[in-house]
């Protein structure tokens, strides 16, 4: 006559023939269909996921090694620390062949012009002369031309820079929009490559891990622009399969708010690694260093290949109904759990079963293509907001380590504040909750907009300045919650046979949104960027109130209810 009553288990004896019992909670509603297109497989699934323990031992692994390396995924952003603003001079070496003893302050004196306001022109320099250093000092010179010996940079071995490296100045410099063009392309390819989901979710993860291995570690030893920007290109390819697969292969194992609350750490993870990465640019004297830091302790994942379980209910969807079992009794056992044989024996595929799905499925089933087409404007949307902040953000010339620091740290706790809303109120309206605040951060920032003057930063007092580069900042952590909440709405929205396939589309979705608000920012000026912002926000309010709600609700597996939507 308990509530909360307990049920006894008895184990099946996978590769033991040790009989155990255990107890575990009994939950209620994991035996009652949460609404008539749940399949009852979905919910026998969630039961046994239920028996082999919420959060135990097995969980708490499967989360520390899934997301740690969260944390070096950040050195997809080393861009910011290295393209950097670089003092430099024309190399006119020239004069020592008249004047050896000159010292370097009395030889920029005479071989360079200078601007109106004193300073020496970084991108000219006198035209040399065949005198001797007498003539050069009486009577001055006067004919200037444009660098022809390269550039000297006087504080290079006080920054972590790629400018002196590749020469990067004076009409060289690779436009702001190629660093985000580059990592999108490499986003694009990899969700492709990765969304076909073909090997599993472990094989990917491994794959990827190995990737970031290989590439950021080369990317010490380009020898030219063109081969770094190859190099970051497959090194987004990596992120992007990882971030996929990773999230994939936690949303399958874990269970209610354990799941949320793990992704909210991965993100957090991420954060904590642009800080670490911050702090290595901070204190490393040349830039190589930096990817030789962060390409070789990815190895220290290579025992993955033993220990990480792929997801049982992929296994299921190929047909492996044994494996399947195998690795949730596994699972079991580390949690010093019982599976009882009555529950593990009904995990079987039907005969009718749909699990073979392409992406085609998206497009002829009704209900995932009105899915995919909502969660997909609402990705197209979030990205489109954050990137447009982060970009204007870059206009008040703030220090680039302490505008990373700031970011990075304020996106820690606006995360954690999420996951209350998450856990009390679901997904829908942690989405809502978090679109609305987008919406009312960009309505203050055209309040603080100057009239008649751009954005109005020169019009701006210090004060003032500093309001606005803290609702920028508090934006960009707000989208940056967002689109945790979309990672982990759309992969519980989506069936276990298309979630990386889905989550690939609506990433592809993502990048049109980053090259959309590139080319809004840097080419349609007369557009202002941020009223786009609060429009599109709008609509994806909108659009968050037709999808349904996942919070406490089995994870589809197969498209057997969806077919009946076609």
């Amino acid at each position: 006559g308990e509530k909360n009553s307990k049920v006894e288990f008895r184990c099946c004896g996978f590769g033991s023939s040790n009989q155990q019992t255990a107890s575990v909670p009994f939950h209620p509603w994991t035996l009652q269909m949460p609404s008539k297109d749940i399949n009852n497989k979905d919910v026998k699934f969630a039961k046994i996921l239920h028996a082999v323990g919420e959060f135990g031992k097995f969980q708490w692994r499967l989360v520390a090694l899934t997301f740690i390396p969260g944390i070096l995924l950040a050195f997809l952003y080393a861009e910011h620390f290295l393209f950097t603003d670089q003092e430099h001079y024309c190399n006119a070496s020239w004069i020592l062949a008249v004047g050896p003893t000159l010292s370097e302050s009395e030889q920029l004196n005479l071989t360079l012009p200078r601007a109106p306001n004193g300073s020496f022109q970084m991108c000219l320099m006198y035209l040399p002369v065949p005198w001797d250093l007498g003539s050069i000092i009486q009577f001055g010179l006067n004919h200037t031309t444009t660098c022809q010996d390269g550039w000297i940079y006087p504080n290079s071995k006080k920054s972590l820079c790629l400018t002196p490296h590749f020469d990067l100045v004076c009409g060289k410099e690779p436009r702001e929009e190629s660093f985000q063009s580059i990592s999108m392309a490499g986003f694009l390819t990899g969700s492709l490559i990765f969304g076909f989901d073909t090997l599993g979710h472990y094989p990917a993860i491994l794959i990827s891990l190995l990737g970031l291995t290989i590439f950021n570690f080369g990317t010490a030893f380009v020898s030219s622009l063109h081969q770094y920007f190859f190099s970051r290109f497959l090194v987004s390819q990596a992120v992007i399969g990882y971030r996929i697969s990773s999230v994939c292969l936690a949303t399958e194992w874990l269970v209610g708010n354990h799941r949320a609350h793990a992704i909210f750490l991965e993100h957090c993870f991420v954060s904590v690694g642009v800080l670490f990465l911050m702090g290595l640019s901070y204190s490393l004297p040349h830039w190589w260093l930096l990817f030789l830091v962060g390409g070789p302790p990815v190895l220290l994942f290579i025992f993955y290949i033993w220990i990480l379980p792929e997801s049982p209910r992929w296994l299921m969807m190929k047909r492996k109904v044994e494996e399947a079992k195998q690795v949730l009794c596994y699972a079991a056992s580390v949690n010093k759990r019982i599976i009882p044989c009555t529950l593990l024996n009904e995990l079987q595929l039907p005969g009718k079963m749909v699990t073979e799905a392409t992406a085609l499925d998206f497009y002829y089933n009704r209900h995932l293509r009105k899915v995919i087409l909502v969660v997909g404007c609402i990705w197209f949307t979030v990205s489109y907001t954050y990137f447009t902040l982060t970009l204007k953000m870059r206009d008040f010339g703030m220090n680039v380590h302490f505008r990373q620091a700031m970011s990075g740290i304020m996106k820690v706790p606006v995360q954690l504040c999420c996951i209350v809303i998450f856990e009390h109120k679901g997904r829908k309206w942690a989405l809502i909750a978090t679109l609305i605040q987008t919406i009312i951060i960009c309505c203050l920032l055209l309040i603080f907009q100057a009239p008649d003057s751009g954005w109005g930063l020169s019009c701006l007092d210090t004060e003032l300045k500093s309001t606005v580069m803290l609702i920028f900042m508090l934006g960009e952590s707000s989208v940056a919650a967002t689109i945790t909440v979309l990672f982990i709405y759309t992969a519980e929205l989506l069936p276990t046979v298309l979630r990386a396939t889905g989550l690939a589309l609506v990433i592809l979705a993502s990048s049109g949104g980053v090259m959309s608000s590139e080319t809004i920012i840097h080419q349609i000026l007369s557009l202002h960027p941020v009223i786009l912002c609060c429009i599109l926000s709008c609509m994806a309010l909108y659009s968050s109130f037709l999808l349904p709600e996942t919070k406490d609700q089995p994870l589809s597996d197969s498209l057997e209810h969806f077919s009946k939507a076609r």
